[in-house]
């Protein structure tokens, strides 16, 4: 391939990740002292629905690089590119609708229960199928990638909104794992380790919340 073949590639990668790096900073400003674990408080819907869509766009982008180049390296243009990316950041702004209607301040055991609840769906054939299509498998669109994606991740960003969900200490540590689980190839023992880490994380949060980094418990 030569330099001049490779610069869609390019071009298409420093885009990703460009915008995943401005959104980081972006909410990294905006939760400037926000550590309300369970108990917080989404606010207006305006600035939460604002606050989310930077948020996923943070989170989800950097996982995602390798399906523009996909798409990218197929012929597609700069405009299919964009409308790609576009499409797969839309779904995920468009989570943030049921999130905002359901989600109520909650207690830590709630957390812990959540938390319990998304490592049991880590060993799901669900959560498999929808990891392997949305990393490995054909992708026609952005919004299927974005749908396989919410399927992948749905345990973890539960997770995350039950624990704190303007906690960016724990949008760091989930971005982290989501990164992991979509660049590198599946391994049972390695899903089954996460699954149990988080089970064991639940638990520890309902009997020992004081212990747990990042977790202010509901008052």
């Amino acid at each position: 391939m030569t330099n001049t073949d490779r610069r869609p590639f390019a071009a298409a990668l420093a885009a990703t990740l460009g915008l995943a790096a401005l959104c980081w900073g972006l909410t990294a400003q905006k939760m400037s002292g926000m550590n309300m674990g369970p108990a917080a408080s989404l606010g207006p819907f305006p600035s939460f629905i604002a606050m989310w869509a930077t948020m996923m766009a943070a989170m989800m982008l950097p996982g995602v690089a390798p399906a523009v180049l996909k798409v990218a390296r197929d012929g597609g243009s700069t405009a299919t590119v964009l409308s790609f990316v576009g499409a797969y950041l839309a779904v995920w702004a468009a989570i943030g609708l049921p999130v905002y209607a359901l989600y109520q301040p909650h207690g830590t055991a709630m957390a812990g229960v959540i938390t319990i609840a998304a490592g049991l769906y880590e060993f799901t054939p669900i959560k498999k199928e929808a990891r392997r299509r949305c990393c490995h498998g054909p992708i026609a669109s952005g919004v299927e990638c974005a749908a396989y994606c919410v399927g992948t991740t749905a345990g973890l960003m539960a997770m995350q909104i039950a624990i704190g969900i303007m906690s960016l200490s724990w949008m760091i540590a989930v971005t982290l794992v989501i990164c992991a689980q979509k660049l590198f190839p599946p391994h049972r023992f390695v899903d089954a380790i996460l699954g149990l880490a988080l089970i064991g994380l639940g638990v520890a949060i309902i009997a020992t919340p004081q212990h747990v980094p990042g977790l202010m418990p509901a008052m």
